[in-house]
This record gives structure tokens, C-alpha cells and sequence, in this order.
């Protein structure tokens, strides 16, 4: 380290010692006359002239309690600006302070017409089978995931959070990156306010809006996941993307709005588990959303496969913790669209706004006259039988055809 960065590396773990002592995550102890004050231990201040952010590493005195960290927060802010990030358990914590804070507004834009130049959507997404625009971080950077790895999330938030249009974007970028032949939509609009925007769109094959619709939905995607397995039996091939081009089958988004509309009836909720933990292997992923988590609705089956979430504003911090956002409680009327993102670590993200007008004029040409709904109008449940699909069910096959080849 030379002399400067020696310098300037000294002066931060002041600056971060004078927050402590604001605080209050100090010890002091008297050394005859002298009072002494202990402080966290600094262990790393990082600079990223990439992100315009200073990274902070230290860990409290013991018997300290790590409470007292997330409480203080405004502290810390007062000291280093309101865009910051805190990030710890029990005794270990990062502190990251950047130099501008996100975007108040993002207007979700796409252009058709291929531009190298071009910072909106279509550019961000170029390479991902299966794209999940997620937003614009610190840096101005599009946030972006593919399904194909990451195939289930939950999209929570409280009405006027961002969490409806954030769901509206999501899906209209979909629409227009991958053909009616390559990705099916099953949706379920238990709120019958969210997808109506997407009747007659060709990639739609049916929206759901009571209960027993939706068991027929499902009952129709979960049979489908059964075919695809014994497809892959057959083949001998361990994902969809590696069948023969004669036998692809397109991908499919079950997204469901204000799941927990239905999370008390027991066959939909044994439906969605098992499309939940089966359907990367064939093709099939999950997007749920609900406003206001509980412990009740999202249990611990539930939400570990959903590994993906984005937590608008919650109500409070038992809302955020089950969603496995906190700090989604903190954020502010004022910037809807706002939400964080939990994948591997947790990030701050602005999503973008797509208005319902601009969201039509975007879909109108995939939509088609003679769309059918495949799953309204029905007042009785389903009466199709649900075969029981298991991962060995799915997988064995392809290593017994694997070593008889061998």
C-alpha cells in the first residue's frame, strides 16, 4: 500500500470510528486517570472506483448487541449520506457507502430496432435464454437474471409499492424477446386486476381468476410436467434445452398473483411444490407474488424454492425478514419501484415503470382475435388425474439410458 492510499485508508477508519461513537458501539474503561475507548474492530476499508463506493468490514466487541447496529442506522447516515448499505449477523458486518444514491424514476423502454448504443432492455437481455429484468442498480447497471438457472421467485410489496408493474414489465419483456412457439404463460389473476392486460396475447394460453380455475391450471402444467419427463426419459438428455430440434418443447412462466389467495387449499399448494422443485429440469418456472407474507402462507417448503425475491415496501420488519429482503420495510412512499433484490447476496434495485397504456401499445401486436381462454368458465374442479412425479421419476431413466450406451 503506498503512502497516499495508506492516508486515505486511515482516515476512513476514522471517519467510521467518530460514527461508532455517535452510536454508542463503544466500550470505555478508566486507566488511572485516563478514560480509554474500544472500538469495533475495522479488519478492511475498500475502495471501488468502478461503483464509486467505499466498502467497510468490522466486527463488534463482544457483548455488544448487533440489534443496536440496524437501529443506528441513521447514524450512520448522518455521517456518510443516506446511501448506504448495512449488512451483518450477529457480530460481523459490511458497510458499504456510495457516492449516488439509485434512480428516483426508470421508464421502462425497449427498442425493436437492434442499436449497440442503446441502454434500454433489449440490449441489457441480449445472451439470456430466459431474461428476468429486474431493474437498475447504483451504477446504472440493468440487473438482469435467466429463469433457466434461477427458476422461481417471489415478487411481495404493499399496493403502490411497484410490485404491479414490476409483475407488468417482467412479462411484456418476455412477450417481445421470445416468440408464442418458445414460451407459454399460465397465469393466475386471483385479484382479477394484474393480467387482464395480457388476454389475447398469443404466448398466453390461459388466465385464471377463482380458485377452481386455477386447480385446473395447474392440474393442466403439472401434467405437462410429466410428459416433458418422460420426453426426457426417453431422449435420454437431462434438460429440455438438450432434446433434438424435433422434439423441443417451448418454455413455460406460471406467474400467479396474490398467491395466497389460494395457499390454504391443499391440492394447489401440493401442485406448485412440486412444480416448484421439478420444473427447471423441463422448462417450466415459477413467478408468485403476494402483498403481505406470513409464516403461515410462505412456510419453509414454500420458500426454499423460491431463491429469488424482490421485496418491495413491506409494512414492517417480521413482513421483510420472511420474505428475505429486510430493509424492504424501511423504504420510502416516495420512491415506488424501489425493492430489494435477494439472490446470492442482497442489492438495492429501481424497477422500471411501464404504464398500463404503454404496456398495451407494446402487446397489441401479439395478440390475436381468436385467442381462446383455456381456463374460465369451469364451476367444478378439475377430475384429471394427477400422476405422482418424483426427481427419480424424471432422472433415472436418463442415467440407466446414459450407461446402457456406455
Amino acid at each position: 500500500m503506498g503512502f497516499k492510499a495508506f492516508i486515505k485508508t486511515q482516515k476512513a477508519k476514522a471517519k467510521l470510528r467518530r460514527a461508532f461513537k455517535s452510536a454508542g458501539l463503544i466500550n470505555k474503561y478508566k486507566n488511572g486517570e485516563k478514560e480509554v475507548m474500544v472500538y469495533p474492530t475495522i479488519h478492511d476499508v475498500a475502495f471501488d472506483d468502478k461503483k464509486k463506493s467505499t466498502r467497510y468490514v468490522f466486527t463488534l466487541i463482544n457483548g455488544m448487541d448487533p440489534k443496536e447496529v440496524e437501529k443506528k442506522d441513521y447514524v450512520f447516515m448522518q455521517h456518510f449520506g443516506k446511501h448506504i448499505e448495512i449488512d451483518g449477523d450477529y457480530k460481523k458486518f459490511d458497510l458499504t457507502v456510495y457516492e449516488h444514491g439509485l434512480q428516483k424514476e426508470l421508464t421502462y423502454k425497449y427498442q425493436d430496432k437492434e442499436n449497440e448504443k442503446n441502454n434500454d432492455i433489449s440490449t441489457a437481455i441480449k445472451g439470456f435464454k430466459m431474461p428476468i429484468v429486474c431493474g437498475k442498480d447504483r451504477n446504472g447497471n440493468w440487473i438482469v437474471y435467466d429463469a433457466v438457472t434461477e427458476p422461481n421467485a417471489l415478487i411481495s410489496g404493499e399496493p403502490g409499492s411497484g410490485k404491479s408493474t414490476q409483475l407488468r414489465s417482467i412479462l411484456t419483456t418476455l412477450i417481445k424477446y421470445k416468440s408464442p412457439e418458445q414460451l407459454h404463460f399460465y397465469l393466475g389473476d386471483l385479484k382479477m386486476s394484474e393480467f387482464h392486460l395480457f388476454n389475447g396475447v398469443q404466448h398466453v394460453k390461459g388466465v385464471a381468476i377463482f380458485p377452481n380455475e386455477l386447480e385446473r391450471m395447474l392440474t393442466h402444467v403439472y401434467n405437462e410436467m410429466l410428459k416433458r419427463s418422460k420426453l426426457l426419459n426417453a431422449m435420454g438428455v437431462m434438460h429440455v434445452d438438450s432434446l433434438p430440434s424435433d422434439k423441443k418443447v417451448p418454455y413455460i412462466l406460471l406467474a400467479i398473483d396474490e398467491i395466497v389467495m389460494v395457499m390454504d387449499n391443499k391440492d394447489i399448494k401440493k401442485m406448485l411444490v412440486q412444480i416448484g422443485s421439478l420444473g427447471r429440469a423441463l422448462g417450466i418456472y415459477c413467478l408468485l407474488s403476494l402483498q403481505r407474507p406470513s409464516h403461515d402462507i410462505l412456510d419453509t417448503k414454500v420458500r426454499s424454492l423460491l431463491t429469488v425475491r424482490m421485496g418491495f415496501r413491506t409494512p414492517d420488519i417480521s413482513n421483510s425478514k420472511i420474505i428475505g429482503t429486510p430493509g424492504s420495510e424501511k423504504i420510502s412512499r416516495e420512491t415506488p419501484g424501489r425493492f430489494f433484490l435477494k439472490r446470492d447476496s442482497l442489492e438495492e434495485i429501481q424497477a422500471p415503470y411501464l404504464t398500463d397504456k404503454e404496456a398495451e401499445k407494446l402487446l397489441k401486436p401479439y395478440k390475436s382475435k381468436e385467442w381462446k381462454n383455456a381456463f374460465t368458465g369451469f364451476s367444478e374442479p378439475s377430475n384429471d388425474v394427477v400422476e405422482e412425479l418424483t426427481e427419480e421419476n424424471i432422472f433415472n431413466g436418463v442415467l440407466n439410458h446414459v450407461n446402457s450406451k456406455r
